[in-house]
């Protein structure tokens, strides 16, 4: 919407009578034509400096997106501000408080509004509050939270709920949010809300269970906000039975099912390792959205569908009331990428442009780049590189590299890691995988040289670990862990695995211990690995033929899972793993990844 500097004119004489015609028109303005109009009958009418017509136009503004505009308008140039009142400002803050791009004019009207001696109110802090969240600058935060305390709002439940909210936004204010929560005098479901989907939102999963657990506790109802973070949570732990109590809970509270939570429920399902509970959810959905079909979609791929994926695509397509976007065509792409389907993924790449309009960005070109290279193809890979119109970025550099290392072209993958080092030197698995790469060449001197460098940069490599849920706790074991009280029956179960699948015909692939000690001592290594650990605790503690579930940080070794898929034989045990990027089940000796991961 444009709108011009034309000079208003003068008021008319029945002043009540156009003040109400024009808030007629904005409560009936749903488009931004009909909005430049009634602009246009403001001018007419001489009320461009009514406080009532002015705050109802910017809200119709902000809600038709063209709040920026409605500013400029509203403060021009000759506009006589000195008459503007608090609710005036805090629809404008408001309106830029929920924009994407202009969060920070929130500020400068809070600032504005300051400046022209107009006191912020309790309706005004939220609204700051929430342009702050989105900003994400802790320094700007703990700025407002001073002035809330100065100007005596910090006991109002809405600021303060608001308030967390933006600490939990912020990278680093965790903390201080829930400091916030803690002191706060009166908890409602919007506050545990707030500090629930903080803990969710930085990956601080076990925290927001407890926080949920306490809230249950405490016997305040949570709502769908809460519930959505609490999946989320859920879902990144792979705790498959606090999921099921979830849903159930939901169920019994009767609890309003949005689009949200649906979708919330399948992505955990999915996530969690019961593919088949995420697509019943979602064949019971009344109103579906793009999020819905690519939530199931992303789980048949994570699973190991490739072709249900696929065949759900095209349901889609069919269907014809949802049409893909980019995100539906990485969830298809990925599908393809982990079932080696390269036919398929190479007709679908070529159909997002030429029949849906979508141009390719650099996740689309990693998900082919990752299907060639797991399927072995990585002259492929690099050739189709070479043709891309967009420089490639390290994560597609780095999967290249891992197929070098998988498939012996190590000289290249040297060559491409030294590469990311020099662009990327604070980078630490830059460093781990030319440490690989070396150590498959058996160059250990190159190796350690490379390893004293990350030390000397401060540089850590990740530890394995991998997290099992059993009743209602959830175990976590990293390699090597001997702090669990009872570390020596599982050390001793698994060794007690380690002969029994090497009678099953197991032999250990050393050549993924990166260390130059003997062969004897590279099994002991790989015996140590978290995810064995996991499955030597499930073996002791769960019934007979029980199916173990464990959710991994890192991708699965070679060695650990050929190991796996003997073990699902030699205990009889079907064993689902998710790691890093995938799911894995294992049974009767065979892994429904048909080893492309």
């Amino acid at each position: 919407m444009i709108i011009s500097a034309t000079k208003p004119l003068r008021a008319p004489s029945n002043g009540r009578a156009a003040e109400q015609s024009c808030l007629a028109l904005l409560l009936l303005c749903n488009s931004l034509p009909k909005l430049s109009q009634i602009y246009s009958h403001i001018l007419k009418l001489g009320l461009r400096s009514n406080n009532l017509v002015l705050t109802k136009f910017a809200s119709v503004s902000s809600d038709l997106g063209a709040i920026n505009h409605a500013s400029t308008f509203i403060f021009h140039s000759d506009a006589e501000t000195r008459g503007f009142d608090a609710f005036l400002f805090n629809t404008v803050i408001r309106g830029f408080a929920q924009t994407r791009c202009s969060k920070h004019k929130a500020v400068t009207f809070y600032q504005k509004m300051c400046g022209l001696g107009v006191s912020p109110n309790k309706f005004t802090y939220p609204f700051v509050l929430k342009a702050c969240a989105g900003i994400g600058e802790l320094k700007l935060g703990e700025t407002f939270h001073g002035l809330v305390v100065k100007t005596g709002f910090d006991d109002d439940r809405n600021v303060l709920n608001t308030m967390v909210h933006m600490y939990c936004c912020c990278n680093g204010g965790i903390g201080y949010g829930r400091k916030v929560f803690d002191e706060m005098p009166d908890w409602d479901s919007v506050g545990w809300s707030a500090m629930i989907g903080g803990y969710s939102r930085w990956g601080m999963s076990n925290e927001a269970v407890a926080l949920f657990r306490k809230m249950q506790m405490e016997g305040v109802r949570p709502d769908e906000i809460t519930m959505v973070s609490v999946l989320s949570a859920c879902r990144e732990l792979g705790a498959l039975g606090l999921g099921n109590w979830l849903e159930e809970y939901i169920e019994r509270e009767k609890l309003q099912k949005s689009v949200e939570l649906w979708n919330a429920l399948i992505d955990m399902f999915a996530k969690c390792g019961d593919i088949d509970k995420a697509l019943s959810l979602f064949s019971r959905m009344g109103e579906k959205n793009i999020v819905s079909w690519t939530c199931v979609i992303d789980g048949l791929a994570m699973h190991g569908r490739g072709s249900e994926a696929v065949s759900l695509f095209e349901e889609m397509r069919r269907d014809g009331v949802i049409t893909p976007d980019g995100v539906a065509f990485i969830g298809l792409l990925t599908a393809c990428s982990h079932s080696g389907l390269v036919e398929e993924g190479r007709k679908y790449f070529t159909s997002m442009t030429q029949d849906f309009g979508i141009a390719p960005n650099i996740e689309h070109y990693g998900c082919m780049v990752d299907l060639f290279c797991r399927c072995g193809l990585v002259q492929e890979a690099l050739a189709f590189v070479q043709r891309m119109p967009v420089e490639p970025n390290a994560v597609i550099l780095r999967t290249i590299v891992i197929a070098c290392r998988s498939h012996g072209e190590l000289k290249l993958g040297e060559a491409i890691t030294r590469e990311l080092i020099e662009h990327e030197p604070m980078q630490d698995s830059n460093y781990v995988l030319l440490s690989n790469i070396y150590a498959k060449m058996l160059k250990w001197e190159k190796k350690t040289v490379v390893r004293e460098a990350m030390v000397k940069k401060g540089m850590k490599k990740t530890p394995g670990s991998t997290m099992l849920e059993l009743g209602n706790e959830i175990y976590e074991f990293v390699a090597g862990d001997k702090s669990h009280s009872q570390y020596r029956e599982i050390y001793k179960m698994m060794d007690d695995m380690g002969k029994q699948i090497k009678k099953a015909g197991h032999v250990a692939s050393t050549s993924e211990v990166l260390l130059d000690i003997d062969e004897e001592d590279k099994e002991g290594a790989l015996n140590r690995h978290s995810e064995k650990l996991a499955i030597a605790f499930a073996l002791m503690k769960t019934p007979p033929e029980a199916r173990i579930r464990i959710v991994k940080n890192l991708r699965v070794c070679e060695d650990c899972h050929s190991a796996i898929k003997l073990i699902s034989v030699v205990y009889k045990r079907e064993i689902l793993m998710r790691d890093r990027n995938r799911f894995h089940h294992f049974r009767e000796g065979k892994c429904s990844c048909n080893d492309f991961w």
